[in-house]
């Protein structure tokens, strides 16, 4: 038997597999696999209720297919049905009975999926299952509840593990319709969507008409309104349950960051947008009947709110927002004032050269500096696609492992911006890098200015923490202030020929408005009085340190010095030479 799959988001899935026989222990876990966590196995007999367990399919039920993209014209997708089911012992069964048959015989695969209900709604599941003529039925129960995300994480990695190509969300107490089934999967059977939702707000009044109370169509209409404005969508509704996904754009989603409560539906559709995929909504009907609501309606809304605005800020580079994939390319910074800018018009006055770009990320500033009439080597820890196209070479090294040979030497210029905060040890790296440098050579260096007002607020508040870019940057390891970055470029054998500080980026985070101008305006000025507090990165330009020991009689002739030196002759400033040693006048 196979050992339990992994998950394809991250974390362990659940690891039954519906085709397989009880086990020698009575259960339904595969013999010699590990059993999921967080399950048991099930016993016979009425002692003990079953509480994990595989409903076994049909003997000529086939071995799950490689996924196939929706869309492609190929064979007809694999798809299938995950059931979130909690306490839905009175509904469950009733639920699935509405499955149209016509469509019922194209599914692949059901998963019933019992968050440690209270009630009886394995056991349903599994008598469910047991029926004639349905499709293979994957019934488990959670011995530990996981919540609504954390239940739908399961799911999605079990449909990703066994191979389906399109699954479908339903919530087992029979609120959303399961005879809508075959129109939410149509859009992304013919490649129009990776993400279908069915909208109880699509037809104007519908919602009201079918039970919805006032209240919460009036929380669901403010809160989809805000989510639309902040998100750049046009959704009619963020807060429906019934969903079909493509499990080719699950696969790319971190799902296994989000949360495990119910804002895990507003997560995803966030990260569906940030990734560029497509979703389409199809009008369903409302329905509330006795089914208990488990949904503390003050609490979701909070975290919604806090879930978009947390995306909001990550973008402008504030906080982390883990459930957020961060881009591989390194931006290049173009605002006024960056960095970036500043070192490249530093490099407008220097002679073209040979540079080494430390860093270089997607080739954005080598392909500036080549630009220039520079020959640029880049050299990054990652190769992004099309920086080979920007610089003349290019270079895959882990600089925490030290520089590598192939980068070489005899550069005119070196440029390491926003680089050695990311390193363990700066030190080391630096050493090596002013050993590739020609004599005379220069180093551009950037770093953030720790010291900076923003991070000073943060520790002073007592809200340290990480952010998704700046100062504060989640990947940065080493912190420098002004007079920590002097000790440390002197250590590695660099004399320093300017120290400049750049001003807060408010462009990146306001954009190019009007307040933005003034802000920055602001920031420059502040920064040039003091700039250890409004500085905001440091932009350094160094060169090797050059001091040579000059022994008389080996490098030079001991005359020839003496000839050289000078002294004042009286106090008008006059100047004689010296008289040579041993020579009376």
């Amino acid at each position: 038997m196979e050992s339990p799959p992994e998950s394809p988001f991250g974390s362990p899935g659940p690891t039954t597999a519906g085709a397989d026989a009880p086990g020698p222990h009575g259960d339904h876990t595969p013999a010699g696999a590990a059993r999921p966590a967080g399950a048991e196995p099930a016993v016979p007999g009425p002692a003990r209720r079953p509480v994990a367990a595989t409903a076994p399919a049909p003997a000529h039920a086939p071995a799950p297919a490689p996924a196939r993209a929706p869309g492609t014209g190929g064979p007809a997708p694999r798809i299938g049905i995950l059931v979130v089911a909690y306490n839905a012992e009175a509904t469950l069964e009733k639920t699935l009975d509405r499955i149209p048959r016509d469509f019922l015989s194209r599914v692949a695969e059901i998963l019933v999926l019992d968050d440690a209900s209270a009630d009886e709604t394995f056991t349903a599941g599994c008598r469910w299952s047991q029926r004639e003529g349905v499709p293979p039925t994957v019934v488990m129960r959670h011995t530990k509840n996981l919540g609504y995300g954390g239940n739908q994480k399961a799911g999605y990695a079990l449909a990703a593990a066994r191979g389906l190509d399109i699954v479908v969300l339903l919530h087992g107490d029979g609120q959303y319709a399961p005879e809508l089934l075959p129109q939410m999967v149509a859009p992304i059977e013919r490649g129009e969507c990776e993400a279908v939702f069915g909208s109880r707000m699509k037809q104007p009044g519908g919602a009201l008409r079918g039970g919805m109370p006032l209240y919460k169509w009036l929380g669901n209409r403010v809160l989809t309104r805000f989510e639309n404005a902040l998100l750049g969508s046009r959704l009619s509704e963020f807060h429906s349950g019934y969903r079909a996904y493509s499990v080719a754009a699950l696969r790319r989603l971190p799902l296994d960051r989000n949360s495990d409560a119910f804002d895990f539906d507003t997560q995803i559709i966030v990260q569906l947008l940030d990734a560029g995929l497509r979703i389409e909504e199809i009008p369903v009907p409302t329905h509330y009947g006795d089914e208990i609501c488990h949904v503390n309606g003050l609490r979701y809304a909070k975290d919604v709110v806090k879930d978009v605005l947390e995306y909001r800020l990550a973008l402008k580079g504030f906080g982390t927002c883990p459930w957020i994939p961060k881009p591989v390319e390194y931006a290049f910074k173009e605002g006024d004032g960056s960095s970036h800018a500043a070192i490249l018009r530093i490099m407008r006055t220097m002679p073209p050269g040979r540079v080494l770009d430390v860093g270089c990320s997607g080739g954005q500033f080598a392909a500036r500096l080549e630009a220039l009439g520079h020959t640029v080597t880049g050299l990054d820890c990652v190769e992004v696609p099309g920086v080979r196209e920007r610089c003349s070479r290019f270079v895959l090294a882990d600089l925490e492992r030290g520089l590598p040979a192939e980068a070489g030497t005899g550069f005119d210029y070196v440029v390491a911006a926003d680089v050695i905060e990311h390193l363990s040890r700066p030190e080391a790296l630096l050493a090596q890098l002013r050993d590739a440098l020609v004599p005379g050579g220069r180093m551009l260096l950037s770093v953030p200015n720790f010291s900076h007002w923003y991070s000073r607020l943060r520790v002073a508040a007592g809200a340290f923490g990480y952010d998704r870019r700046g100062i504060l940057d989640e990947t940065h390891l080493r912190f420098f202030t002004r007079a920590g970055l002097r000790r440390t470029v002197r250590a590695a054998g660099f004399d320093e020929l300017r120290l400049t500080s750049t001003g807060a980026p408010f462009w990146s985070v306001l954009g190019a408005g009007a307040a933005a101008r003034v802000l920055s305006a602001t920031s420059r000025l502040l920064t040039r009085a003091r700039p250890t507090l409004f500085g905001y990165q440091y932009v350094a330009v160094l060169t090797p340190h050059a001091a040579q020991t000059i022994v008389a009689g080996e490098h030079v002739d001991v005359q020839d010095v003496l000839n050289r030196q000078y002294t004042p002759a009286d106090g008008r400033g006059a100047v004689a030479e010296r008289p040579r040693a041993g020579v009376s006048r």
